[in-house]
């Protein structure tokens, strides 16, 4: 199980987004800021409530472009991608042969 916190702030609608993934299943979660623990990106946000969840446990093509489409809503593509490219590197994506 690998789990990654990106504290994006302004960039982000909420400003955290927070990924896990345990073999083939991958939750990627949106998360407001807890301004009571401050407004540094070294901040603990630990605590801070989430808004918005994706959870998915298939490794299909059409799951990469769902994530996809679910982290570029929530904030830029440069960062969607880096998340992605995160992601591709604990979860092993099916390619569909059309």
């Amino acid at each position: 199980m690998a789990t990654r916190t990106w504290k994006l702030g302004e960039v982000c609608r909420g400003g955290i987004i927070t990924v896990n993934t345990s073999g083939s299943k991958v939750t990627v979660i949106g998360k407001d800021w807890d301004h009571s623990q401050g407004t540094r990106r070294g901040s603990n946000q630990s605590d801070a409530k989430e808004w918005t969840r994706l959870e998915t446990t298939r490794t299909d093509d059409d799951t990469r472009r769902e994530i996809d489409n679910f982290l570029n809503d929530l904030t830029t593509s440069y960062h969607s991608g880096q998340i992605l490219d995160w992601i591709k590197t604990k979860v092993e994506f099916k390619n569909s042969f059309w």
